[in-house]
């Protein structure tokens, strides 16, 4: 299946959103003209795709670490909690 303007568009955001000024939430409401909330949860199914990791697999894998490293880091805080709580 292949990527629509609007995964590229996300896609290339990713690649330089940094070089703008301001907050990364502002650009994302601005230029994709979508909700943050919703911008992510689009990216994160997107990054899964091979279409998206064809199109741009340097920021495809970057993705997908900092996602991976996200969700340790919560699975290990939440371990911790619980343990402190027994």
């Amino acid at each position: 299946m292949k990527l629509t303007e609007g995964e590229t568009a996300m896609l290339e955001f990713e690649r330089s959103w940094w070089t703008e000024p301001g907050p990364k939430d502002s650009a994302i409401n601005e230029q994709l003209e979508m909700s943050t909330t919703r911008y992510y949860e689009l990216l994160n199914e997107l990054i899964d795709r091979p279409e998206a990791e064809a199109h741009d697999p340097l920021v495809v894998r970057r993705l997908r670490r900092m996602r991976d490293r996200r969700r340790r880091s919560r699975s290990e805080h939440v371990g911790a909690t619980s343990e402190e709580h027994s």
